[in-house]
């Protein structure tokens, strides 16, 4: 098991400047680090991943896409489009050495039909997801798309919803994802749809109600804990929280204020979760 943390508390585009915070990470005990990928080059990573292999620092990321690369779109164009954008970042994935792509990439987050979804979005999903899932096989790159709750997404919410997608995308390297933000909202507890997801599950958030420090809110991480050691467990626990460091991003996903100071969530959060995990 390792322990690792996503680096949007500060920004959503590690350049050299944020090295500084990836080393008092190392030093405070963190396994590796997760980066957001929306921008940059082969360059760029790549010279990020010699560092951070340098380092012996894990690498996971994490990715979105936008209303213009929606896999799920009825818009072909736009389908294709997407699949172009994970196969972007499935490429930035392999500069930089990433074990993991994580996110809501199964469709846009925050677009909205105002209709429940259909078959066929369901189907141009899954279709687009075999594609990335076949172009990022030859690597070893686990691919693990990420339910959202349903004021951010309307295609998967909860872990059955998961469970459905992996299966249909019947991929070896393809896998779910769990945040315990949305599982919090969405299921009816954490222990029940950790156990669901069991079999399929590659990676996880360890994220606040409200984005803070992990164990500062209202998540019943009693059960979030235990069921990962039922499980037996051994992939990624990486904290997800958010800030106003990067007020671009900040906006972009309607976050206002401030609910931990940096430095207490990723010093208490990891401290958090050995604890939690018996570690």
């Amino acid at each position: 098991m390792k322990i690792g943390m996503n680096m949007l508390v500060w920004t959503a585009h590690v350049t050299q400047e944020h090295y500084i915070i990836v080393d008092t990470l190392k030093e405070t005990g963190y396994d590796g680090i997760e980066l957001f990928l929306g921008a940059g080059d082969s360059k760029l990573y790549s010279s990020h991943g010699k560092h951070f292999s340098e380092m012996d620092m894990g690498v996971t990321c994490v990715t979105c896409l936008t209303p213009e690369t929606n896999i799920a779109s009825p818009k072909k164009e736009f389908r294709e489009a997407g699949l172009d954008q994970l196969k972007w970042a499935i490429d930035m994935c392999n500069e930089l050495g990433a074990e993991v792509l994580c996110g809501p990439y199964h469709s846009t987050n925050s677009l909205f039909t105002g209709k429940p979804p259909t078959s066929d979005e369901h189907k141009w999903s899954i279709e687009m997801l075999q594609k990335a899932a076949a172009y990022a096989l030859p690597s070893g790159l686990i691919l693990t798309p990420e339910a959202l709750n349903r004021f951010e997404c309307y295609l998967y919410n909860t872990m059955e919803d998961l469970t459905s997608l992996v299966k249909q995308v019947d991929s070896p390297n393809l896998g779910a994802m769990y945040d315990t933000h949305h599982a919090n909202i969405e299921e009816k507890s954490q222990s029940s749809a950790i156990q669901h997801i069991a079999p399929h599950l590659k990676h996880v958030h360890i994220s606040e109600n409200d984005r803070g420090t992990p164990g500062s809110g209202q998540v019943n991480w009693d059960e979030v804990f235990s069921s990962l050691k039922e499980i037996n467990y051994d992939g990624w626990l990486t904290i997800e929280a958010f800030s106003r460091l990067d007020p671009d991003f900040a906006n972009a996903i309607n976050v206002w204020r401030d609910f931990s100071p940096a430095d207490e969530i990723y010093t208490e959060g990891l401290q958090f979760i050995k604890q939690g995990m018996g570690i």
